[in-house]
């Protein structure tokens, strides 16, 4: 717990963690709420699904030029602009719904714009994360947003019902309240969070932007990872998208099919406390080679059994340990990201890991029809151990070291960006 306290004693990262913990939370009720209200107004589950398709589209929309931003401009301003941008969006839903006024086109507009919000966010967010908190103590602070988003998940939809249910417009005006603590918050970060100056000619966004990718590309570890890291999150959307989906087929209620949900933010909390003890003690290639497998041995009890409590065992299993492998890698990127770099690095990677998203329900819904729930999980079962295999055979990954020796690694990776060819 050294690594919690000393990071409690970071007032910087403290006052970055718990304004975006609660404008997290606030968006999550948004999230939860929005599909309803859609459904409520028109009927139509396809409008219904719109909403949160747009915000997605949003993100991911804003996500690459958001990090050659983050490059060039005051981090501590993009965060605060997306974050002010957060409270008069989201307060117009509100003063829209206290006047009846309240359209489907609105709230597509703001679910879109909101998005990009959070897509300019990102970003920046990371960028003064890795400014603000020593090297060292990255996977902690990785570790506690890793925490951040599982307590949002488990939290926010059951607030956002209890709102909703008071009133459709209550759950904006408290994502409007929760925007607004993050940008007074953010406030009173101290830290110097001006992008790192650049030697010679300011050149054009596109530029910048091809420097970021060049990076990557030229990287073995970089490319590795990141490859790796949009095909796992393809195969094990779309295995618990099956596994959940079968439920709902099985006539499970509700109410148990939820708790599937619930059973997986827990561990995902527990997860992020272990992860700093797990990341120190174990090296963070190997450490990320045993997570890719470790989701392997659940496939075989959903298989055979379709029962809330076998996926909610199965998915708790493989949630306790995702947070170390996604803040243990997610760390060491950054320590060996050369500063400034690091917006647009984040961001291109991130971008590449959002793409392959949608098609997890997509693929998760094609082999349900058409193989059946247990040969579907099979079926993702062998693509699972198949993106496994691309950190296994990578030297770049397994080379890796625990953190403590992270700091040898940093000089190759953060050498001259070859020039285009």
């Amino acid at each position: 717990m050294t690594g919690f306290r000393s990071l409690a004693r970071n007032h910087d990262f403290t006052v970055l963690w718990v304004g975006q913990t609660i404008s997290e939370l606030g968006s999550r009720v948004s999230m939860f709420v929005f599909p309803l209200i859609t459904f409520a107004m028109t009927g139509s589950a396809l409008l219904a699904a719109l909403a949160e398709a747009v915000h997605l589209l949003g993100l991911a929309a804003t996500l690459l030029p958001a990090g050659v931003l983050a490059d060039r401009v005051d981090r501590l301003r993009i965060m605060r602009f997306a974050s002010g941008t957060g409270v008069l969006l989201y307060g117009s839903l509100a003063v829209a719904g206290v006047a009846g006024a309240l359209t489907v086109p609105h709230l597509l507009a703001v679910a879109l714009l909101t998005g990009a919000g959070a897509g300019l966010f990102a970003p920046a967010e990371i960028s003064a994360v890795r400014t603000v908190v020593p090297a060292d103590e990255l996977p902690t602070a990785l570790s506690q947003n890793q925490a951040r988003l599982h307590v949002a998940g488990l939290i926010g939809a059951p607030l956002g019902g209890v709102l909703y249910a008071v009133t459709r417009w209550l759950p904006f005006a408290a994502d409007a309240a929760s925007f607004a603590a993050s940008w007074l918050l953010l406030g009173r970060v101290r830290t110097d969070l001006a992008a790192p100056q650049v030697d010679g000619p300011r050149r054009r966004p596109r530029q910048d932007l091809a420097e970021g990718i060049r990076f990557i590309a030229s990287r073995p570890f970089f490319r590795v990872v990141t490859i790796w890291g949009a095909l796992t999150n393809l195969a094990i959307n779309a295995l618990f998208f099956v596994a959940v989906l079968r439920l709902i087929e099985g006539g499970f209620d509700p109410l148990q099919i939820g708790l599937v949900e619930t059973a997986a933010g827990v561990a995902g909390i527990l997860g992020a406390i272990v992860a700093p003890w797990l990341i120190a003690r174990m090296p963070t290639g190997w450490l990320t080679v045993t997570i890719a497998w470790s989701f392997l041995p659940l496939v075989v009890p959903m298989v055979v059994w379709n029962s809330p409590a076998v996926v909610a065992a199965a998915v708790s299993l493989g949630m306790l340990l995702n947070p170390a492998g996604n803040a243990g890698m997610s760390s060491y990127r950054l320590a060996i990201t050369p500063p400034a770099l690091i917006g647009r690095v984040q961001s291109t990677s991130q971008f590449v890991s959002m793409s392959a998203m949608p098609l997890a329900p997509v693929l998760a819904g094609v082999l349900l029809a058409g193989l059946g729930g247990g040969p579907a999980i099979a079926v993702l079962g062998i693509l699972t151990a198949g993106v496994a295999l691309i950190p296994t055979l990578s030297r770049s990954v397994r080379s890796v070291p625990r953190p403590a020796d992270w700091e040898r690694h940093v000089e190759p990776a953060a050498g001259p960006v070859p020039a285009a060819a």
